[in-house]
């Protein structure tokens, strides 16, 4: 492989991207899994969202990176600038030209991604609340995204999308001590925001009709890949460890999406949304997710 062409895949954060499309699947089999033919519009677009959200915040960070993170494909001179700008913009268009493909709604909740993936990565991502909120928020919106292919059941179940807000937010928070090193306060935070989405998604795998042990398995699976390491963070808050933590809690945002659809939708749907974190995790190897 080439320089340029693994410095567009590294700039792509290929593991990330494949977690997004598990939020899709996880909504969609909350809202019951009509409307088949919506779904890989859905998909599609959420790839394009969120490739064009990880690009545009290198752009962003360009300044930063050149000193903090030189080898990142923009600062080591691998992508220009302006490519990267280009690319990241027309990835986002496109994400919300294929989501307006499968409803109208699709396409607003897709234009509202768009634009808290911009307002993120140009402004939000600096301050030390505002930041963890809106990438929470992009992230429970493409949970609803997914929810999207049969309208009604969004209206229904958009509030499901809170747990993604509060996961992502928390893991979030604790990534901006990634080059510096963290503060335990923070780890401490997360841990908790962690423990009450844990006893959320019990509650909502006891509901009738769905697969309550399967659901509870895949929480405890949640709660066994990151606890350990936010625990390690909040013991030891230097910037590897924090790295390690973040890459848990990224990855593992596909367990917190099969939990849900165990919950709604049984065991072969789960193993679907699974299948996804078997492939980001493969692609970790050989691509950063920060």
């Amino acid at each position: 492989m080439n320089d340029a062409l693994r410095g567009y895949l590294e700039l792509l954060r290929p593991p990330n991207v494949v977690t997004a499309i598990a939020d899709v699947l996880a909504g969609y089999a909350v809202a019951g899994r009509g409307q088949a033919s919506r779904l890989p519009w859905l998909i599609a677009a959420t790839v394009c969202l969120y490739a064009g959200g990880v690009v545009l915040n290198d752009y962003f960070d360009r300044a930063v990176d050149g000193s903090e993170r030189p080898e990142r494909p923009i600062p080591s001179g691998r992508v220009p600038a302006a490519r990267a700008a280009v690319l990241g913009g027309a990835l986002l268009a496109s994400g919300v030209a294929l989501a307006c493909g499968a409803t109208r709604l699709s396409g607003i909740v897709a234009l509202g991604l768009a634009a808290c993936v911009l307002l993120y990565d140009a402004a939000a991502k600096r301050h030390a609340f505002a930041g963890p909120l809106t990438m929470g928020v992009c992230r429970g919106l493409n949970l609803v995204l997914g929810m999207t292919a049969v309208p009604a059941a969004a209206t229904n179940h958009w509030s499901l999308a809170l747990l993604s807000v509060a996961y992502i937010a928390a893991v979030t928070m604790v990534s901006r001590g990634e080059v510096h090193g963290g503060k335990k306060a923070v780890a401490a935070l997360a841990m908790a925001v962690l423990a009450g989405v844990v006893a959320v998604l019990v509650m909502i795998a006891l509901r009738p009709g769905g697969w309550p042990i399967l659901a509870i398995v895949l929480t405890a699976a949640l709660t066994w890949r990151v606890g350990p390491a936010f625990a390690a963070m909040y013991a030891d808050p230097r910037p590897a460890v924090i790295r390690r933590a973040v890459k848990a809690g990224v990855l593992s945002l596909v367990l917190l999406d099969a939990a849900l659809t165990a919950a709604y939708a049984g065991p072969v749907f789960a193993a679907i949304v699974l299948a996804t974190a078997v492939v980001a995790g493969a692609l970790a190897r050989l691509f950063s997710v920060t």
